[in-house]
C-alpha cells in the first residue's frame, strides 16, 4: 500500500476593520508560484523572516474557487473513485476559517469549500456511465467535548463515540439523510449551521464556539464490461475546527472561558497526535486524548486522502498566533497517509438496494408483459430537484433504515411490509389504461422508491458536461506537476553549480562564491533565530506545565482532606465506608473517558432464619406418683408458670385493650380480698401474682408471739 504525505496549504486573509482601526502592519508575505510563506518578527525587524514551504500558498488577492480548483479537486474526484477524503480549516479564531469552508454566495468565487464539494460530486454522479451511487450526509459538532447532532430532533443531546474492529470510530445514533442534488445539500447544510454554537467574542463577532464536521457517504455500484458487479464505499470529512484563543484577546468570560478552555485542549490534543505521527520513534498515538482526534484518527495516519488549510491574519498584533499555526502545518505535512480504495464493504446499503430492485423487477415481469412494465415504469417521477423538507428526508431515513432491518425483510410474500413502503411513497401506478392489481401496485410503489433513493448516470450523454468535467480535472493536475517542479528547483543545493561551474576569471568565480557565502550566513542567521524562538518556547511551555502540576497538586489535596473529613460522617454499613475497597472496584472507561464507579449501598445485617430444634427422645414414662415424689417445689411452680395460657402473661394482660367505660368507672368491689379466718385476706380470692413476682422465693410468714408489756401493749391495735 503505497503512502501519501498529508497535504497542507496556508491562506492569508486581508485586514479586518479591527485591525485596521488599531493601526496594525502586516508582517505575513507569500510567494504562491513555490508555496512559501514568510513570517517577519515585528520586534525584530533586522533578522531575516522566517520561510515556511507548503504545498501551497494563497494571499489576499486570490479565490476560495481558485484553491478549490488547484488542491482540493483531485481529492474529491478521489472520493467518487473510492477513497476516503478529509478536508478541514485550522488557524486562530477570526482567521477565516468557516469562511474558507462556508464561503459566502456573493460574490460567487468565494463560494466555499463545502458548497462547491457538493457541486463537484453531483456532477461526477451525473456524469457516470454504469455506475449507480447512494449519497447520504451528516452534520455533527463537538462542543465542549459533547458530541451533538446538528440535524437530530434533539440537538442537545448527547452522542455516543464507538469503535467497530470494521467500521472503525463512529457516532452512536447519528442521523443519515439520503440526498439527491447539491440543494439538498445546501439545504442540510444551512440547517445544521443554524444549530451550531456560536459566540461574540472581541476578536469575532460570529465565533465559532464547536468543532464542526459535515460528512458525506457515498456507496458506488457499477458493472464492468465484464457485466460483473463491483461495490466501493467511500467517506469524505468536511470539518470546520474552532479557532486556538488567547483570553487576553478575545476578552471570554464565563461560559465562553470555558468554551475556549476545551476548545484549546483538543486543539493541543490534535498537536500532540500530530507531533507523536511526525516522530518515528514514539509508538502511542494519543488519539484518545480527545474526541476531535478521535474522529479524525483515520484521517492522519490512516486510510484517508486528507488536506489542512492553515488560516492566517496578517496583523503584526497575531505574530505569536501565525507563528504557532506555521509551525502547527509544517509538522503536520510530514504525516503519511495509506488511503486505499474501500471495495465490497460489508455493511452497504446499496447492495442490498441492488438485489431488491432486482427481485421486485423479475416479480413484476412474470405478473406482466414487458410492454406493460415499461409503461408502468414510465410513470415514474423524476426526482424532484428542489429542497425537501426535513421531516420529509427524515421519514425517508426511517423508511430506508427500516429497510435495512433484517427482522423485516421485503419480500413477496411479506405483503404488510411492501405496504409499509409503499405508505410514504405516492406514484401513479397506471398508465396507457393500464390497470394493475393491489399487490403489484405494492411492488412497483416499492420499486419505484428504492430506485428514486439511487442516483447516477442522468447526465451520462452530455458532452459539455463530461468535457468540463475533464478540463477541471487536467487543469488540477497541471498545477499539482508546477508546484512539484517549482520545489525541486528551490530545493537544489546551490553549491552544485557553483563548485562545478567553469569561471573566465578568478574575479567572477569570487563574485559567485561571495553571493553563495552571503546565502548560506543568512540560511545560518534564520536558523539560529529559530533555535532561539524554540528554546524560548520551550521554557514558555516548562513554565506552564510546572504552573498546571502545582496547581493540581494543591486541587487534589483540597479534595483529600475533604474526603478525609466526610468520610468519618458515612454510615458504617455503606460500602464507602473503605475508599480502599472502592479504589480497586473502580474501571477506567476509555470510551466515555470517565471512571465507572460502585453505586452506593446500605449492608443490612441480616440474621440467619431459624432452625427448628430437634426431636428429642422421649425418656422413660414414670408414674404420676414417683414424678411428685422427685419434684421439689421450687420445679413444680417453674412447671406451673410454663404450663399456663399466653392470655394470662403480664406482657399480654398489661398491654391488652379495655373498654373506657372499664378504665374510667372501676368496679370498687372487684378484686377485693375477702377476710380470712384470722382477719388477715384470704389467699383463695386473692389476685394472681404477677408473672415476674411469681418467679421471686416468697418467705411464708411466721407467727411469733410477742410479750406482753407496757411498750408492746401500747403498739397492738385495740
Amino acid at each position: 500500500m503505497a503512502s501519501e504525505a498529508v497535504k497542507v496549504i496556508v491562506r492569508c486573509r486581508p485586514m479586518n476593520e479591527r485591525e485596521k482601526a488599531l493601526g496594525c502592519k502586516a508582517v505575513v508575505s507569500m510567494e504562491s508560484e513555490r508555496g512559501q510563506c514568510f513570517l517577519q518578527n515585528p520586534a525584530a525587524t533586522g533578522e531575516p523572516p522566517k520561510q515556511f514551504t507548503f504545498d501551497g500558498a494563497y494571499y489576499q488577492e486570490h479565490s476560495t474557487e481558485q484553491i478549490y480548483n488547484e488542491i482540493a479537486y483531485p481529492l474529491v474526484e478521489g472520493v467518487t473513485e473510492g477513497y476516503n477524503g478529509t478536508i478541514f480549516a485550522y488557524g486562530q479564531t477570526g482567521s477565516g476559517k468557516s469562511f474558507t469552508m462556508q464561503g459566502v454566495v456573493d460574490p460567487s468565487i468565494q463560494k466555499g469549500i463545502i458548497p462547491r464539494a457538493f457541486e463537484h460530486i453531483f456532477e461526477s454522479v451525473q456524469c457516470a456511465e454504469n455506475a449507480k451511487f447512494l449519497v447520504r450526509a451528516s452534520y455533527l459538532e463537538i462542543y465542549n467535548e459533547d458530541i451533538r447532532d446538528l440535524l437530530g430532533a434533539d440537538t442537545k443531546q448527547k452522542l455516543e463515540l464507538k469503535e467497530h474492529p470494521e467500521k472503525g470510530v463512529y457516532v452512536k445514533g447519528l442521523s443519515l439523510h439520503t440526498v439527491h442534488s447539491v440543494v439538498q445539500c445546501e439545504q442540510i447544510m444551512e440547517t445544521g449551521w443554524r444549530n451550531r454554537a456560536v459566540g461574540y467574542t472581541l476578536m469575532n463577532k460570529d465565533s465559532s464556539r464547536s468543532h464542526s464536521i459535515f460528512t458525506v457517504n457515498m456507496e458506488i455500484y457499477n458493472v464492468d464490461e465484464q457485466g460483473q458487479d463491483h461495490l466501493r464505499a467511500a467517506k469524505l470529512n468536511l470539518v470546520d475546527l474552532a479557532g486556538s484563543e488567547r483570553q487576553s484577546k478575545t476578552g471570554a468570560t464565563g461560559e465562553r472561558l470555558k468554551e475556549a478552555t476545551k476548545i484549546n485542549l483538543s486543539l493541543s490534543a490534535l498537536g500532540n497526535v500530530i507531533s507523536a505521527l511526525v516522530d518515528g520513534r514514539c509508538k502511542h498515538i494519543p488519539y484518545r486524548d480527545s474526541k476531535l482526534t478521535r474522529l479524525l484518527q483515520d484521517s492522519l495516519g490512516g486510510n484517508t486522502k486528507t488536506l489542512m488549510v492553515a488560516c492566517l491574519s496578517p496583523a503584526d498584533n497575531n505574530y505569536d498566533e501565525s507563528l504557532s499555526t506555521l509551525r502547527y502545518a509544517n509538522r503536520a505535512k510530514n504525516i503519511k497517509n495509506k488511503p486505499c480504495i474501500n471495495e465490497d464493504p460489508k455493511d452497504a446499503l446499496l447492495r442490498e438496494y441492488q438485489e431488491e430492485i432486482k427481485k421486485l423487477k423479475a416479480i413484476l415481469a412474470e405478473q406482466m408483459s414487458a410492454h406493460n412494465l415499461s409503461a408502468a415504469m414510465r410513470t415514474e417521477t423524476t426526482p424532484d430537484k428542489t429542497p425537501l423538507p426535513e421531516d420529509s428526508v427524515a421519514a425517508a431515513d426511517e423508511e430506508l433504515t427500516s429497510a435495512q432491518d433484517p427482522a423485516a425483510p421485503w419480500t413477496v410474500q411479506d405483503t404488510g411490509g411492501m405496504s409499509r413502503g409503499a405508505a410514504g411513497a405516492e406514484v401513479a401506478v397506471t398508465a396507457e389504461g393500464i390497470s394493475l392489481p393491489a399487490d403489484q401496485q405494492q411492488v412497483l410503489a416499492r420499486l419505484q422508491m428504492l430506485e428514486r433513493q439511487v442516483v447516477g448516470g442522468e447526465q451520462a450523454k452530455n458532452k459539455d458536461l463530461k468535457e468540463k468535467h475533464k478540463r477541471r480535472k487536467k487543469y488540477a493536475d497541471e498545477r499539482r506537476m508546477q508546484l512539484v517542479t517549482a520545489l525541486q528547483q528551490s530545493n537544489e543545493d546551490s553549491s552544485d553549480w557553483v563548485l562545478l561551474n567553469v569561471y573566465d576569471s578568478i574575479q567572477e568565480e569570487v563574485r559567485a562564491k561571495s553571493k553563495l557565502l552571503e546565502k548560506m550566513q543568512k540560511k545560518l542567521q534564520a536558523a539560529e533565530t529559530e533555535i532561539k524562538d524554540l528554546q524560548s518556547e520551550f521554557e514558555l511551555e516548562k513554565i506552564d506545565y510546572l504552573s498546571t502540576i502545582r496547581r493540581l497538586e494543591r486541587d487534589l489535596m483540597l479534595f483529600q482532606q475533604l474526603l478525609d473529613q466526610v468520610q468519618s460522617l458515612v454510615r458504617r454499613d455503606c460500602n464507602y465506608s473503605n475508599l480502599e475497597k472502592i479504589k480497586r472496584e473502580s474501571i477506567w472507561d476509555e470510551e466515555t473517558s470517565c471512571w465507572k464507579i460502585p453505586q452506593p449501598l446500605i449492608q443490612k445485617t441480616r440474621l440467619p432464619a431459624a432452625v427448628p430444634a430437634l426431636p428429642q427422645p422421649k425418656p422413660a414414662q414414670k408414674s404420676p406418683s414417683a414424678e411428685s415424689q422427685e419434684r421439689t417445689p421450687e420445679e413444680d411452680r417453674y412447671q406451673l408458670v410454663l404450663n399456663r395460657s399466653d392470655s394470662q402473661t403480664v406482657a399480654s394482660n398489661y398491654f391488652r385493650p379495655q373498654r373506657a367505660s372499664r378504665i374510667l368507672h372501676p368496679d370498687p368491689t372487684e378484686n377485693r380480698a375477702l377476710p380470712g379466718p384470722e382477719g388477715a385476706p384470704s389467699s383463695a380470692s386473692a389476685m394472681p401474682r404477677p408473672f415476674r413476682l411469681q418467679a421471686l422465693t416468697v418467705v411464708p410468714p411466721t407467727t411469733t408471739k410477742r410479750k406482753k408489756g407496757k411498750a408492746g401493749s401500747a403498739g397492738c391495735p385495740l
